[in-house]
């Protein structure tokens, strides 16, 4: 493979010849093999906004002169639209504060700036300088945890909220349309009360609404940036008003409200906004995984399960047992909240562990944080369009179900009292009797009295006619 000099201030080293990156880059690649996970696309495009907004920052101030940050302008717009993707080749598992993947980034720009300017690689004097130019005025340790809530907010504003935004209304929309189908109410995984089909998937309605609440609340923590902070919180080497400036340009490249963090040595030296966030993706995940989990049992059958719920034949689900069809976007649901929750305790454990003023298991967490978002949101996404919105109530097993129901006798407290409800459930059972016929045997009702307190409908909307 050709390869071309690049040096850094540890000296030289081979690069190959035509990728845009340097030195620092090239020494990460081969001091952390450990791995395949590679640093989030989201980040290095975060990365761009920032560079470019930190560029025209710069510009107004006159730190930096309109050609220099064109030329970065230039450069970024092209990693934004995804050109320069595999210029970015870093492990994820490399230094805790996001420097080698920064540095990646300066270089690319730099380099990619002189080819442009109709230079060679590795001939000729640069128009930009990794250090001096792409980074005048930042630190790797102020402009990382500013990527890491650029992408964050982009990600989940972009793709997991609207995901969520789609369950929610397909599960209230199934609540309305089976607002009227009573059936056996289950607690204990054991026969209740009756409840309708709707009333139990408006619980779930708002058990996702209720999620993407909390998860929006913490996401607009995330708006305050700790560019300008540079190394340790100080600002030292950022001129006055360059936080301000650069973070209205995020704010502007964006659409999204971003503002300057008022304390940089907290946005440094911890991320409680992110670990805020993830602990909403894992509350989404736990509410996902229930109501999941739920229809799983309910739809399982079908005919020796119980089998109240239809879900949509997608695929064949064995390779030994023909017209076996399985809930696979449950168990793909579900596999994704189990990851989502393994996440947050890495993440948990990342935030609690930064020592003194930096902490340094950013790539960590914003990859943890990154890909809960995404895999919640395509997971969600997936589910609603391939099972959600496929589901049919079986109205034969359901009427079937509530007719066997033996706590149908709870609408008998008020009129004969627990004690005789109870004798009349434990009879029904041991002598394969029904309600009725198990109370009109005991003598403590009449069978016009039973059918006249025991009407599911009514027990669905205690107080209502």
């Amino acid at each position: 493979m050709a390869t071309r000099i690049e040096t850094d201030t540890m000296g030289e080293v081979q690069v190959p010849a035509q990728r845009y990156w340097g030195a620092q880059t090239q020494r990460s690649l081969e001091n952390f093999r450990i791995g395949e996970a590679v640093m989030p696309r989201e980040v290095i495009h975060a990365f761009a906004v920032l560079k470019k907004a930190a560029a025209w920052a710069n510009e107004g101030l006159g730190l930096l002169s309109r050609e220099k940050a064109e030329a970065v302008a230039r450069v970024c717009d092209e990693i934004l639209a995804g050109e320069l993707d595999e210029e970015f080749p870093l492990k994820v598992w490399q230094t805790g504060s996001g420097t080698q993947s920064h540095m990646n980034v300066n270089e690319v720009i730099a380099n990619r700036a002189h080819v442009l300017a109709g230079n060679k690689l590795g001939q000729g004097e640069r128009l930009l300088h990794p250090n001096d130019d792409v980074n005048r005025s930042q630190s790797s340790n102020d402009t990382f945890p500013t990527a890491m809530h650029i992408a964050a907010v982009l990600l989940i504003r972009d793709r997991t909220l609207p995901a969520l935004g789609g369950i929610y209304r397909e599960l209230m929309e199934k609540s309305r349309a089976w607002d009227d189908i009573v059936k056996t109410g289950r607690t204990h995984a054991m026969d209740a009360v009756p409840v309708t089909l709707g009333q139990v998937f408006s619980g779930y309605g708002a058990m996702v609404e209720q999620g993407m609440k909390a998860l929006d609340r913490a996401v607009e923590e995330l708006y305050p940036l700790a560019l300008g902070g540079t190394a340790v919180g100080t600002g030292l080497n950022s001129p006055q008003g360059f936080d301000q400036a650069v973070a209205m340009e995020v704010a502007d490249l964006t659409g999204y409200p971003f503002v300057s963090a008022p304390n940089k040595f907290q946005a440094l030296a911890s991320h409680e906004p992110l670990t805020a966030v993830h602990a909403a993706l894992k509350t989404l995940a736990t509410s996902l995984m229930k109501i999941a989990n739920d229809i799983r049992l309910l739809g399982s059958g079908p005919r020796c399960g119980i089998g109240e719920l239809q879900l949509p034949a997608n695929e064949p689900g064995s390779s030994i047992m023909p017209g076996k069809v399985n809930p696979t976007q449950v168990e793909a649901l579900t596999m994704v909240c189990a990851q989502v929750m393994g996440n947050d305790t890495a993440v948990s454990i990342a935030n609690a562990s930064g020592q003194f003023e930096l902490n340094v298991f950013k790539p960590l967490i914003i990859r943890n944080v990154l890909e809960s978002a995404r895999l919640l949101g395509d997971a969600t996404r997936s589910f609603t369009t391939h099972c959600l919105a496929g589901l049919e109530p079986v109205a034969e097993t359901i009427g079937a179900n509530l007719k066997k129901s033996l706590m149908l006798v709870t609408a008998l407290n008020p009129h004969i009292g627990y004690d005789k409800a109870a004798a009349i459930a434990k009879k029904a059972h041991a002598e394969g009797l029904t309600l009725k016929e198990a109370g009109t045997a005991l003598g403590y009702l009449t069978a016009e009295e039973f059918d006249a307190w025991t009407d599911p409908a009514a027990m669905t909307r205690p107080g209502r006619e």
